[in-house]
């Protein structure tokens, strides 16, 4: 089953490295770019992300994401699941990063320590855990070493015999011990985490996404 995953790897390395590249780009970009990648993460527990992604582009260009009211987020959530909560979370999280009325959220990203970061996300940022600390970080091009631990990670986790079963739920500690085992399978295989984590989504999806 090994030789098999490295020569899907070595059949879409060429993908997977310019999408990782795509994220390291954003980091150059501004902080409503950042800060609507933030958003984006929020929206994606039990929801898809190709809907997730619609609905942030959307509310992002006609500026809601940045100034409107909960209920013009709310409704801008179309395809979302749990619009209501999460809308109170973006609205929230925009609080947090918005100094002077100008939404600041790179200066409390270190892209040296990200470790540190991600624990800070997760401690102050509403509707983040690690997943979705791992998945943003991931995503703007800074937490290439972090496992997003989601179902088709672990789907894959099984797979490749890394853990036994999926567990019906995953407390901090539980995290990062998954999160070792996956880098601990990614030195084995010669794949890094993140290429790793795109390749285990395209073989759920047929994608290769975000």
């Amino acid at each position: 089953m090994i030789r098999q995953l490295k020569a899907e790897y070595a059949a879409k390395r060429n993908k997977i490295r310019k999408r990782l590249r795509d994220f390291r780009d954003v980091w150059k970009e501004d902080d409503h770019r950042i800060f609507a990648e933030l958003s984006f993460c929020v929206c994606t527990p039990q929801s898809k992300a190709v809907y997730c992604d619609k609905a942030i582009s959307r509310i992002a260009e006609n500026k809601v994401l940045f100034k409107g009211d909960i209920e013009h987020i709310r409704a801008g959530l179309r395809g979302v699941r749990f619009p209501n909560n999460k809308a109170r979370y973006i609205l929230e999280n925009r609080l947090i990063f918005t100094k002077k009325g100008v939404i600041r959220i790179k200066e409390k990203i270190d892209i040296n320590d990200i470790v540190s970061t991600r624990s800070w996300l997760v401690a102050n940022v509403k509707g983040i855990g690690l997943k979705e600390a791992s998945h943003f970080l991931r995503n703007i091009g800074a937490g290439e070493d972090l496992a997003i631990i989601d179902v088709h990670v672990l789907k894959n986790m099984v797979r490749y015999g890394m853990i036994e079963d999926i567990p019906k739920s995953i407390s901090e500690k539980r995290y990062l011990f998954l999160e070792g085992l996956i880098r601990e399978f990614s030195k084995k295989t010669d794949i890094p985490m993140a290429d790793l984590d795109l390749l285990f989504w395209s073989a759920e999806t047929g994608e290769i996404f975000k």
